[in-house]
């Protein structure tokens, strides 16, 4: 039974063990189903544990907002809905005028938060289990998602509350701290989680972190924190695993029947069925969902106009390479043009409206050869490092005499391998180039957007700030 099955068959009890309310640190104690006397058994903490998967897979984590967050709010993606009515929140992640009180704020603050409750009560009740794998294995599990969490949040917002502890009482403090201050958390964590976590699974635990998610995420984390040297270290010991490998072909990377295969680091899994567990990303991003065509539905997302010609503008990239339009895009041809192109990776056939198969790739091994080409520099094997993910796509290599810095080369090759993968804004911020991009970026620079416009964290949700006054600070811009 696979993790997506078990989380369906335990998520309901899971929601009433470990819930917390809708407000993010004026968490609610635990009461219902006597708590005190479940988290006993290993039975009890693969619950609980599925129950916090589900919670990151969720429509206020990778299902939805981190899609919005970091793709529409980069020059990927673009609001295809108008402006006003229910399209106006969208139209403001876009253009950098987002409200504090959209509800596309408060939804991924509580959802992470919820989540990170979850994760410090196994944490906390951990020792109930007697020493041994499934105790380290379970303890890994949970500070790799409670990570996963806390980096969302210091990328999206910088200065968050930072909560460590079951929260066992209505009066907690809450502890808001710098984006650097979440980083060494999550870095002490992930270097723990990583000894603790196996290599891999059998199929029945397919989408259960493993140390190689842990120390990729770990890469990320030092990188961002501008400690190459520490994630380098990090993302060799996942290239040195032996565990990953490119898949031949781009294009088999997608699709229901290529899911969790050889080039996965960590996968999110979904299943369709009327469960209220499948996902959304063919609706967002292909004509194949119910959403009325490209980009239509409850998140109009379509391509910037950029994106379909950049195949041959830069770098001399040609038409056939793989994850353009030999692999990523899908297109109609009407009268010898090319018309409503669409993101193929994403192509399914959904039981319903945003319930496809399609699992989501939150880390895949091109990610961990390019994370390591930008924590080595400039060097020969930086860029023997992008031209094994490059030799994949089908197109010939580059190196220092190819036109543009290094830090140039290496975002443009992620933008190609990641489109609509959620990793765009957060690397525009990690390369310093947030700014510059998006002031330059066409549908923004036509309304007069400057650099200065650009903000580089999102509020934070204003009921955050009003349940706990005196306690948080709103960020400014």
């Amino acid at each position: 039974m696979t993790l997506t099955t078990r989380a369906i068959l335990t998520l309901a009890s899971v929601g009433v063990l470990a819930g917390c309310s809708e407000d993010f640190t004026l968490l609610s104690p635990i009461s219902e189903r006597n708590v005190e006397s479940f988290y006993q058994t290993p039975t009890d903490f693969t619950v609980a544990l599925n129950g916090t998967y589900s919670t990151l897979a969720g429509n206020g984590a990778y299902n939805r907002s981190y899609v919005l967050l970091h793709e529409m709010r980069s020059d990927n993606t673009m609001n295809g809905g108008g402006n006003t009515g229910l399209a106006e929140v969208f139209f403001r992640l876009a253009h950098f005028s987002e409200l504090a009180t959209a509800s596309e704020l408060s939804s991924p603050w509580t959802t992470a938060y919820q989540g990170i409750a979850r994760a410090n009560t196994i944490l906390g009740r951990i020792d109930n289990l007697e020493d041994g794998p499934f105790k380290d294995r379970t303890r890994g599990e949970a500070l790799f998602i409670r990570s996963l969490f806390y980096y969302q949040l210091a990328v999206l917002w910088g200065n968050v509350p930072l909560q460590l502890e079951e929260v066992r009482s209505p009066n907690v403090e809450v502890n808001q701290v710098s984006a650097d201050v979440i980083y060494q958390q999550i870095a002490s964590d992930l270097e723990l989680a990583q000894s603790l976590l196996p290599a891999s699974y059998d199929a029945t635990n397919a989408g259960r972190a493993t140390s190689g998610a842990a120390n990729t995420l770990l890469g990320l984390v030092y990188l961002t924190d501008g400690q190459d040297g520490l994630a380098e270290a990090a993302l060799r010991r996942v290239v040195n695993s032996g565990q990953y490998q490119l898949v031949d072909d781009y294009a088999d990377l997608w699709g229901v029947a290529n899911e969790n295969n050889v080039e996965s680091v960590f996968e999110l899994q979904y299943k369709a069925g009327g469960t209220d567990t499948g996902s959304q990303f063919t609706d967002y991003y292909t004509p194949f969902g119910d959403g009325g065509g490209v980009g239509a539905g409850n998140a109009p997302q379509v391509l910037s106009p950029d994106i379909e010609y950049i195949h041959d503008v830069q770098y001399g990239i040609a038409e056939n390479d793989e994850r353009g339009w030999g692999g990523t895009w899908g297109f109609e041809v009407e009268n010898g043009d090319t018309t409503n192109v669409w993101v193929a990776k994403w192509e399914s056939t959904p039981f319903g409206p945003g319930d496809a198969d399609n699992n989501f790739p939150v880390f895949r091994y091109a990610d961990v050869l390019l994370m390591l080409a930008e924590a080595v520099g400039e060097t020969a094997e930086g860029y023997a490092l992008i031209n094994q993910v490059r030799e994949r796509a089908g197109v010939t290599p580059i190196d220092a005499s190819t036109p543009g810095t290094y830090e140039e080369k290496l975002l443009f090759e992620r933008r190609l391998e990641f489109i609509t993968e959620g990793k765009r804004w957060a690397d525009l911020l990690r390369f310093g180039m947030a700014r510059s991009v998006m002031a330059d970026f066409e549908p923004l620079e036509t309304i007069g957007l400057t650099e200065a416009d650009i903000r580089l964290v999102y509020p934070i949700p204003q009921r955050e700030i009003d349940v706990a006054p005196g306690q948080m600070v709103q960020n400014s811009y």
